[in-house]
């Protein structure tokens, strides 16, 4: 099933309990009181690129693999440096679909995603290679399946597990997590509950392991459901990012810092410039450690996002395809 591009969202107005069992509840009830180190808490993801001062806050791009090629990410670097331009890039995006008659999630992914991942060394390895880590963007698809209504902990458990072969088969850095057009109820689904998210972020970091990276899109139901009996989905996401395209608003995740947080989020072709590189210049001065960019197309953004890697960085960024 086709999904709406994120540009409608500009348009939209911004909007934001079932029994748990047993063992679920012992499971996160007992995390609670020893956080992660990984994930959220992890230095090993971070690291400045200058040791004399705070990191150089991380650029995101997402990529709708279903228009344009994964690979130009690799096509952007910056000036008279080795360091890509981009820091984290978005495969965008496969879905949580819903199989009605086993009643479970699972793991759905369209034509082109699976081109894209199937193609990994035309697509993929180049953009690693210049240093971008690359994510699977997980998205809702209109069938009542999302992050929030996991009926127990075993079900979040096998999503994540489904999750995490795809990250091991592909050679992925990480999963991103967009609870968006999920449509909670639809296919006699249940309602966004208190512990799902919290129950499928800590099966998804088990399965993933510390060195891979989990972000959240901080949209929908998930977005308000991140604690649950005292345990912090933050603790174990790395990153949490502004939805809201052209706009300055930082993400309130309990257990993340400001360096993992991403209060700026554009449209490489639809947002101002102008205010692109002001909130660019924001998102250094208040120490936020994410910036956001989506809709990198095949044409050349590299006069756009000079501005902002300038401020970011203090380079401009030079386009050079690769192919």
């Amino acid at each position: 099933m086709s999904y709406p591009s994120r540009i409608g969202r500009l348009t939209r107005t911004l909007t934001r309990a079932a029994a748990v069992t047993a063992a679920g509840a012992l499971m996160v009830a007992g995390l609670a009181a020893q956080p992660a180190a990984a994930g959220g808490g992890g230095g090993h993801h971070r690291g400045g690129h200058h040791g004399h001062r705070h990191a150089d806050p991380k650029t995101v791009v997402y990529v709708e693999v279903n228009n344009y090629d994964f690979r130009n990410v690799a096509d952007y670097s910056l000036k008279n440096s080795k360091r890509p331009a981009f820091d984290m890039a978005m495969i965008f995006a496969a879905n949580i679909n819903y199989d009605v008659d086993k009643k479970k999630a699972y793991l759905h992914l369209n034509e082109r995603v699976t081109e894209t991942l199937e193609n990994a060394k035309t697509q993929i390895r180049p953009v690693q290679a210049k240093g971008t880590k690359v994510l699977l963007s997980i998205l809702g698809n209109h069938q009542g399946a999302g992050f929030a209504n996991f009926p127990t902990y075993q079900a979040a458990d096998a999503f994540a597990a489904e999750l995490a072969a795809a990250v091991k088969k592909y050679r992925l850095d990480g999963i991103d997590l967009d609870d968006e057009w999920s449509e909670y109820g639809v296919n006699g689904t249940g309602q966004p509950n208190d512990y799902s998210f919290v129950y499928f972020i800590k099966a998804l970091r088990h399965r993933l392991g510390k060195d891979k990276l989990i972000t959240f899109y901080n949209i929908g139901p998930s977005g308000e459901r991140t604690v649950y009996r005292g345990f912090k989905a933050g603790w174990l996401l790395d990153y949490a990012y502004n939805p809201y395209y052209g706009s300055w608003q930082p993400p309130q995740i309990p257990g993340l810092k400001q360096r993992q947080l991403g209060a700026a989020a554009v449209d490489l072709t639809t947002t101002d410039n102008a205010l692109a590189v002001e909130m660019a210049q924001r998102t250094v001065r208040e120490r936020f450690g994410v910036y956001v960019t989506y809709n990198l197309t095949d044409q050349d953004h590299s006069a756009y996002l000079s501005g902002i890697t300038r401020a970011l960085k203090g380079k401009s960024t030079v386009y050079r395809p690769q192919r």
